[in-house]
Formats: structure tokens, sequence, C-alpha cells
């Protein structure tokens, strides 16, 4: 592993590493390797590195607390840790604060942080890996709640031309598990902060069954964003691994969105199959029920595997390849289409 030192030619004070391996920092623990690899702890070290991929015409990838990735092979160009810290308070009235958050900031830690602070909102989000730049790209969610119902703005680096430009939601595009910057602004620009605008006031959503059902004993005007978020971390950590004790990225599948006569036909040969239907007919089906009437939960293909206890999540037992993990997806993606016609979406991005 070589080191350039690029301080004097780019004015910053940060190194430039060569041939640096990223299985430390993603959470597949895949020993994939940087063509070359810095840490951006600042717009100068990041508007720096982008100059530097520039010069040497080489590909960037940004990587957050890499919960979202799939390293298939060595990736030729600049890996970026975005390392941008802050968590301000940048408005306030009697019932909303906003809060400006670094997009290196942990997205847990940033949930928790506000929960201790007295403000609501983001309870249902706790334990989602990542970091928060990345927050807004997949527009994550969780037991009934999405990052766009509490997402006010963010600030972003446009990578051609070195300047910042601020997204309001709309400007977002936020879908499910979509936003803008995974479509037409894909690989254009890099987020450095997001401002969440958050609730004095409790207001929850314990709509979701398996989160209702662990407050059941909690009565309604003694629930709190504390203890809300207290129930979604032990449902969270009753049925996901921790990526610090085995290789995986959480929920690896998108639940797919289906039409109504999709729904008709499907539930016509399997009544019981569980979904989240709107008054059109249409339904978001459970991706992790099709993975498992297909009989993968559990199954291991060597050390690349769907986890015993949640089938929407692949594992890496120690020491799959990214490519071997691939293979399994992909063997997934194939059984549920010949048995069910869906085609599921990997939520997880393949470098």
């Amino acid at each position: 592993m070589g080191l350039l030192n690029i301080r004097e030619r780019m004015n910053f004070n940060a190194m430039i590493l060569e041939h640096y391996s990223l299985k430390a920092l993603n959470t597949f623990h895949i020993d994939a390797k940087s063509r070359y690899f810095t840490i951006a702890d600042d717009l100068t070290q990041l508007r720096a590195a982008l100059e530097f991929a520039k010069s040497k015409n080489l590909p960037i990838f940004i990587l957050g607390g890499g919960s979202n990735v799939l390293f298939t092979k060595d990736f030729k160009g600049l890996a970026i840790k975005n390392n941008i810290k802050g968590f301000d308070i940048v408005k306030e009235t009697a019932e909303h604060v906003w809060i400006r958050i670094g997009a290196g900031e942990e997205w847990h830690e940033a949930v928790s942080r506000s929960i201790d602070l007295g403000y609501n909102g983001v309870e249902n989000l706790s334990l989602i890996p990542g970091s928060v730049g990345a927050a807004p790209i997949q527009n994550i969610g969780a037991y009934g709640v999405e990052l766009c119902d509490v997402f006010f703005s963010l600030e972003a680096l446009e990578i051609d031309s070195g300047r910042l430009r601020t997204f309001n939601r709309g400007e977002c595009e936020f879908g499910y598990r979509q936003s803008v910057f995974k479509n037409k602004y894909k690989g254009k620009f890099v987020i450095v902060s997001v401002t969440l605008q958050l609730s004095k006031v409790p207001a929850f959503n314990i709509s979701y069954a398996a989160l209702n059902a662990a407050l059941q004993d909690t009565e309604v005007n003694s629930l709190t964003a504390k203890k809300i978020s207290e129930a979604v971390i032990r449902i969270r950590r009753s049925k996901l691994p921790d990526p610090q004790e085995i290789g995986n990225a959480g929920s690896f599948f998108k639940n797919p969105v289906v039409d109504a006569k999709t729904v008709q036909e499907i539930s016509a040969k399997y009544p019981d199959i569980p979904g989240h239907f709107d008054k059109e007919g249409n339904a978001k089906l459970s991706a992790a029920w099709l993975i498992e009437r297909c009989g993968w939960k559990g199954k291991r293909m060597n050390d690349a595997g769907v986890h015993e206890k949640h089938s929407l999540v692949l594992v890496n037992y120690g020491s799959a390849t990214g490519s071997e993990m691939k293979s399994l997806a992909e063997a997934i993606q194939d059984s549920v289409c010949r048995k069910f016609g869906i085609s599921l979406e990997p939520e997880v991005n393949f470098i």
C-alpha cells in the first residue's frame, strides 16, 4: 500500500492512500481494494480530493457508512470517505426545530441525539446503519416512517463545478427507496449536510403492526419518542444480525410494489401473502415472504448465505467475495421471478 502526500500540490491537510483495502469500511466486510483512497473532513478537503480525481481522470466513489454497498471487484478510482461532521440547530419555533447535520455523522447517533434533546419524528428510524449523507439518497424508511417525512433540505457539492447547491424536499423527488440522487443526478453530487425539521409536539406513528405490538403494554398518554426508539431497537436487534459480528447490509431487496391484477393473481394461489394495500388494490408485498416461500431462508452458498432469522438479509459468514454475494442475490431473484413472476430489485448498490 503506497502513500501520496498531496498537501503541497493541493493545499489541504490530507493523504491519498494507494491500493487501500475497504474491508473495514463496508458492512459486508468484503476485502475489495481501491486504487486510491482519502478521507474528507471538510469542504476544502472534499474539493481538493475531487480535483485530484479529475486531474488523473479517475472515477469517484463516495463512502458513507458502507452499509448499502456490495463491492464485487476492486475499485479502480478514488474512494472518498465523507467524514464531514456537524449537528447544529439552525431555526426554532414553538412547535418545530430545524437541525443541520453533517453528512459524515452516523445516522443512528444523530437520531439518538435528537431524541435526547426532546425532538420527535425520527424515532421510528432508529438503528438504521449508515451515514446521514446516505439517508436522502435512499430515502431510508422503517416502521411506517420515511426520511422524507422529516426532511427539510440538503446541501450538496456538484462534482463537475465544485459549487454548493441546496435541494428542498420537492427537488429531491423522493419515492420508495428513491431520490433524484439515484437517478438523473447519480454520481453528480456529494451530499455534505442534511437539514431535518423535527417536532417539539408529540405526534407518534405506531401504525406498523410489529411496532404497535411491541408497545401494547405502554399507555398512549405515556408514549415518548425515547420509548418508541427503544422498541424499534429491540425489534431490529431481535431480527437483524449485527454487521459488526456478521457481514450484512440489512435489507438486501426492496419490497416489490405490484398492481391490483398481479395482487389478485398471486393471492388466488397464495391467500396468506402479506402486503400493504392501497384503495386501488395495488400492494407493496413482503420480499422476505417471497424469498422464504422459495426456500431460501437459512440457505448458504459457501460463506454467502441468507440469514436464518430474516430472509431479506443476505450475510457474509466470513470469507465470501462480493461476486459470490452477487451470485446468491441473482439466484434468489431468479427463483422469485420463476415462482411468482415478480422481479426483486436490490436496495444495495453493486460496485
